[in-house]
């Protein structure tokens, strides 16, 4: 297990540290309804990132691989597709980010934040970690490392749970931060606010490619 647990680590860090659900989540703490939208954001964020997880490690489980003690062809190959296309969302970021004093041009999707209920809030939230294309890539290289290694039913369990604790963390911190000290909140939130939108392209270019470059990596082993 402590193998598989190595070998997520870095991938779920790879979707807690992502800006953009971050600045949603704070969005929503700033909004008129900020306590029952950010909520069922959070809530749709977690069940994005089990969901992601738990396929592709049903998937991975009935792949047809050797006994324990040899290579994984298939896994490997799969890791290492993932870790191409992490590396190419890394080049498609950094072109992306600001230049200069530019200032970064918000989707249109946050613009409407304000005017969210509780429902949409967790629909966006399943959408930005179960559906969004580097969470997804991120969520299904764990699901393949955890179902293409030989754990038992409760093995999986735990480590999906650490994968989901620690991807969820960053949006869950403000958000229960917020319901325990709204008052205190409304300044630090408005500047990491601020500072997430001119650094989100930079920060998540970055990021992608040292978890592209480590997946790769690692993969390599399975052949």
């Amino acid at each position: 297990m402590n193998g598989v647990i190595g070998e997520i680590l870095p991938l779920a860090l790879g979707v807690a540290i992502s800006p953009v659900p971050i600045i949603a989540a704070i969005l929503m703490l700033l909004s008129p309804k900020a306590r029952s939208t950010s909520v069922g954001f959070l809530l749709g964020w977690v069940l994005g990132i089990v969901a992601a997880v738990v396929v592709f490690t049903l998937l991975a489980s009935v792949l047809p691989e050797a006994d324990d003690a040899a290579s994984k062809p298939i896994a490997g190959t799969l890791k290492i597709v993932f870790g191409v296309l992490l590396l190419l969302l890394a080049a498609k970021q950094w072109r992306s980010r600001p230049r200069g004093e530019t200032e970064p041009v918000l989707p249109r999707w946050m613009e409407a934040i304000d005017t969210m209920t509780t429902a949409r809030g967790l629909v966006l939230g399943f959408l930005l970690s179960g559906l969004n294309p580097k969470n997804l890539l991120m969520g299904a290289a764990a699901g393949i490392a955890i179902g293409s290694a030989t754990l038992t039913l409760n093995g999986s369990v735990v480590v999906i749970a650490l994968f989901t604790v620690i991807a969820a963390s960053t949006v869950a911190i403000p958000v229960i931060a917020y319901l325990v000290a709204s008052a205190r909140m409304a300044a630090p939130l408005d500047s990491m606010r601020t500072w997430l939108l001119h650094n989100n392209s930079t920060v998540m270019a970055v990021l992608l490619l040292v978890i592209g470059v480590v997946l790769i990596g690692k993969c390599i082993s399975s052949f």
